[in-house]
């Protein structure tokens, strides 16, 4: 059957906190900050709102958020699982929502102490196992002491470089994008801090092919957004980010973070299901697109992006980047924001912002002439993806 999401809702409002190291309240108060801030950028009333998604690692439940807020009576209220995969996934059920008639306004929505609380760079090595399916899955690569997300990278990456000749200085390159993006931003944490490469190969080895400036930030604060129909939207006080297509997807032989058991490591096919379904769904292709957010945790899922998506082909994304050029004078502007290595680590939800203020034209770093803007959630699990679009 044929994607029929396309058109249908469009984003209307974004709120966020400040993004620090140590907010020094509860992610409940960031929460509804974020909330409250969405819902007024959208020109709306609480009261207006009957719908919520978040994230399944969230501490932040919605009836909390509604009630503290003003939000009142909901008609629908989801979770998406797989941590940042679940970033556009959030705004995929909102629109389904919205589409649908379930809902007229969705609050989509994630907050957290993730630098000062309990620090997600951590992984599962202070996490007792569990007799549970998904838990298990980690006795396979605990004894072997890959216990972190940079470490469970680390094994992909290693493969992807081998393969591609892609090297440290390609990665820094990603990373130096972003700090030039961040460095223009005041809402980055590292706003007028760039670096260069240099710096980048400088920077001490986490795990090795990943230095420190591969590895994005742990970061404390708050992004939520505001989803509704195309039709209502035009009667509210932003240019509307349309949802042009929305998708989540896994691959085959699926794990969260630890897919070692694919005859191939050295791709993200979870990516390339969204990406299918997105170019699929929506009739654009690569050339359609003006800027792109692209999830950042680390910098080699950025390369491998970009060849799932078409940007480029297989193994050619450091030459693509070398070349092509993903900073905001280049051929593909990537992370504008300066993405979760430059601005904040929200688990995508500030990235999906970004995208938002590039079709109203109000980014920082605004790329001239956008009509469309692709974002990505998490890599290396279940993920999602959406296109954004001005209203035609």
């Amino acid at each position: 059957m044929t994607n029929q999401l396309g058109g249908a809702a469009a984003i209307v409002g974004i709120g966020a906190t400040e993004f620090s190291k140590e907010s020094g309240r509860s992610e409940l108060s960031l929460a509804c900050e974020a909330v409250a801030a969405a819902i007024a950028d959208a020109g709306l009333q609480p009261s207006d709102v009957d719908g919520m998604v978040t994230f399944s690692a969230d501490d932040n439940p919605d009836i909390d958020i509604a009630r503290n807020v003003g939000i009142g009576e909901l008609r629908f209220f989801s979770r998406v699982h797989y941590g940042g995969g679940a970033a556009c996934g959030t705004v995929v059920h909102a629109a389904m929502a919205v589409a649908t008639g379930v809902a007229d306004v969705v609050v989509c929505y994630r907050a957290f102490n993730e630098r000062s609380g309990r620090r997600f760079g951590a992984g599962v090595q202070d996490i007792p196992n569990e007799a549970t399916a998904e838990r298990a899955q980690f006795s396979w690569t605990s004894p072997a002491g890959l216990l972190t997300p940079a470490s469970w990278v680390a094994m992909v990456a290693n493969r992807y470089m081998h393969l591609s000749g892609a090297t440290s200085e390609d990665l820094g390159r990603v990373a130096v994008a972003d700090r030039r993006h961040a460095a223009t931003n005041p809402a980055a944490w590292f706003y007028d801090k760039p670096i260069t490469l240099d710096d980048h190969q400088a920077s001490r080895f986490i795990v090795e092919p990943l230095r420190l400036l591969d590895c994005c930030q742990e970061s404390d604060g708050g992004q939520a957004i505001v989803v509704t129909s195309v039709e209502r939207a035009r009667d509210l006080p932003n240019p509307p980010a349309v949802i042009v297509a929305g998708s989540q997807g896994t691959g085959a032989e699926q794990w969260t973070m630890t897919s070692f058991y694919r005859p191939d490591i050295a791709g993200l096919p979870e990516m390339g299901t969204v990406a299918r379904e997105l170019w699929s769904s929506s009739g654009l292709g690569p050339a359609d697109i003006q800027t792109a957010v692209l999830y950042d945790h680390f910098t080699p899922y950025v390369l491998m992006q970009l060849e799932e998506f078409g940007f480029c082909g297989r193994g050619e994304a450091a030459a693509f980047v070398a070349n092509v050029g993903i900073e905001i004078d280049g051929g593909l502007p990537v992370n504008t924001h300066g993405g979760q290595l430059g601005e904040a680590y929200i688990h995508g939800m500030n990235g999906i912002a970004e995208g938002v203020r590039q079709v109203r034209g109000t980014s920082v770093n605004q790329v001239s002439n956008t009509e469309h803007v692709l974002v990505t959630a998490g890599t290396g699990v279940p993920t999602s993806g959406l296109i954004l679009g001005i209203d035609r």
